[in-house]
Formats: structure tokens, C-alpha cells, sequence
């Protein structure tokens, strides 16, 4: 991350950072050869998440972001045990244990926009500590309507991993990266951007398909 931010500076690189970090998690777990990935998402996590997705319109992931276990029907399951439990009652826990945990945000958000959805909830929580909650049970009872189109799950013609596009994401920012294109496959564009974006992709794959990159492929597990 920190020669990608001295790339592309403190805008958008918590989008950089959760796509290769997901990907890392899941490449390290298949390499270990384990059969559940259990993360340490909590109840304001959720909560943030839900939020999130409602002001992004995100149907796709509103709709299973809530989920306790996710991708049952890949090869490695992930599993969130502290969903319904308290960021405040994890680092008490952690003090009075005296176990050793980070405790300072990232140095490279400062105005992610996570960052304002956290805000907000812990506004909620000073005012009724049970809203973190509610979130979540808010957005476990929603129900997408049978009509709106889904993402169909695929995947990456060119490393292999999931994805609902011909090339994934992490595929897309890496090469962005090593072609001095940053901002490729950044966000979700629409009107006259979406078909420059769109361009910019076809011509990206039709490149990837002749090509000899030296950087290692995004789905491999040679590290």
C-alpha cells in the first residue's frame, strides 16, 4: 500500500486495499489448505456495512452483507463469529486480557468513506447503544424484489478467481497499476464516463490476451 499510495495518493485506496486484501485472504487459506476463513467483523462493522450499501445502492451486496457465513457454494467459507457482538465489548475484553490488538486507524484514510458511515453510527450509539443492532436486524429482514437483475457469479478469464466481470477486479487495479492507469476500475461510472470506462477495459483485455506481463498474476498462489 505504500507504493501504491506514493501512485495514486489518499483518494481511493481503500478501494486498492480491500481488493487485494480479500484476495490475499483467500489465497493464504487455500495455500494453507483450510476449509473456513473466520474474520473478526463485528456488530459496528455490520452495521457500517449496511449502512454503506444502502447509500451506495448497492443491492447486490445489501442483500447478503448481513450474512453470518458467505460463499458457501465456493471453495472456502467465510465466517463472521463477532457479527452480533460490540467493538467496545471486544476491546475490553482485549484490556482486561491484556492481549495485544491494533488500536490506531489507518494512516491512509483519512476521509474514507467508511470513515463518515463510523461517525455516524457511534453518534447513534452515544445516543441508543442498541441501534448497532437494529441496523443489522434491519438489514437482515430486507427482501430484494424478484424483478431487479442480479450479478451473475463467474469467473476471471484471466487469473481464475470469482468474479461477475470477464476480468476481476484485483486483475483490473494491478493492471491499472503497472500500465500507469490508476484509476482503471475504480467505481461504478455511468453515462459518457461508463463508455470511456468501458473502452478503456475492452482495450485492457484485448491487451492482457497478447501480452507477456512480468508481474505475477493476481490468482496465482506463487508467491
Amino acid at each position: 500500500m505504500d507504493e501504491i499510495v506514493k501512485t495514486i495518493g489518499l483518494k481511493n485506496n481503500c478501494t486498492f486495499c480491500g481488493v487485494f486484501r480479500r484476495q490475499a485472504l483467500d489465497r493464504g487459506a487455500a495455500l494453507m489448505r483450510a476449509d473456513k476463513l473466520v474474520t473478526g467483523h463485528n456488530a459496528d462493522d455490520m452495521a457500517e456495512t449496511v449502512l454503506l450499501n444502502i447509500l451506495r445502492g448497492d443491492i447486490a451486496r445489501l442483500s447478503r452483507c448481513t450474512f453470518i457465513i458467505t460463499g458457501e457454494d465456493g471453495p472456502i467459507p467465510r465466517c463472521k463469529p463477532f457479527k452480533y457482538t460490540y467493538e467496545k465489548e471486544i476491546v475490553m475484553y482485549a484490556y482486561f486480557k491484556k492481549l495485544d490488538y491494533f488500536s490506531t486507524e489507518c494512516i491512509y484514510s483519512p476521509n474514507a468513506y467508511r470513515g463518515f458511515a463510523r461517525e455516524f453510527i457511534k453518534d447513534l450509539e452515544r445516543i441508543r447503544p442498541q441501534a448497532i443492532l437494529d441496523i443489522i436486524r434491519s438489514g437482515e429482514n430486507f427482501r430484494i424484489s424478484t424483478s431487479t437483475k442480479m450479478p451473475e457469479q463467474g469467473t476471471c478469464e484471466r487469473c481464475g478467481y470469482i468474479s461477475s466481470q470477464k476480468l476481476c477486479k484485483a486483475c483490473l487495479l494491478l493492471e491499472g497499476l503497472n500500465r500507469g492507469l490508476p484509476k482503471l476500475g475504480i467505481g461504478r461510472s455511468r453515462g459518457l464516463n461508463s463508455a470511456k470506462e468501458d473502452g478503456e477495459q475492452r482495450m485492457l483485455r484485448s491487451e492482457v490476451k497478447g501480452s507477456n506481463l512480468q508481474s505475477k498474476q493476481c490468482g496465482t498462489l506463487d508467491f
